[in-house]
């Protein structure tokens, strides 16, 4: 145990937070993705587990320790619902509450098709797999900075 990192963050997860830069994107997913055979394409190149909780709450962990990034219109992202891209299921609504507390206003999710997604993914630092069993519970982050003491 750490004091004030979440304890899901485990060492392999922090490891890839740590290493990756600004402009880095990460996945994180439900148990339906093909997370590890998308891993393995990935900069990482292996699955990363945050298990037995939703994506909401390992989005919470993983947004603990990892600013968004200010410069892209696409730094939080969804994976869309094949045939309805409008809608939003609740899994994803409960990761968007979980970006907007941690970033502090609202940070709206942006959908992208199914396939587009996973090409996207494939092209990502880091896949992060968790408990989610609710589908659509997919979503990438790009990784922004953390200005100087003083900066704003």
């Amino acid at each position: 145990m750490l004091k004030t990192i979440d304890p899901l963050l485990n060492a392999d997860v922090l490891y890839a937070l740590r290493a990756m830069g600004h402009g880095d994107r990460l996945v994180i997913c439900d148990t339906n993705f093909p997370a590890d055979s998308i891993a393995r394409q990935t900069v990482f190149g292996e699955l990363l587990r945050i298990d037995n909780v939703s994506a909401a709450r390992a989005t919470q962990a993983v947004l603990s320790v990892l600013p968004l990034d200010t410069f892209v219109d696409d730094a939080a992202v969804r994976m869309e619902i094949v045939g309805h891209p409008t809608e939003v299921p609740p899994v994803q609504q409960e990761v968007q509450a979980v970006i907007d507390r941690a970033e502090g206003k609202s940070w709206p999710l942006v959908g992208v098709e199914r396939h587009a997604f996973y090409e996207q993914a494939k092209n990502a630092y880091c896949v992060i797999a968790t408990g989610e069993r609710r589908f659509y519970g997919c979503f990438l982050f790009t990784k922004g900075v953390i200005p100087p003491d003083g900066a704003q």
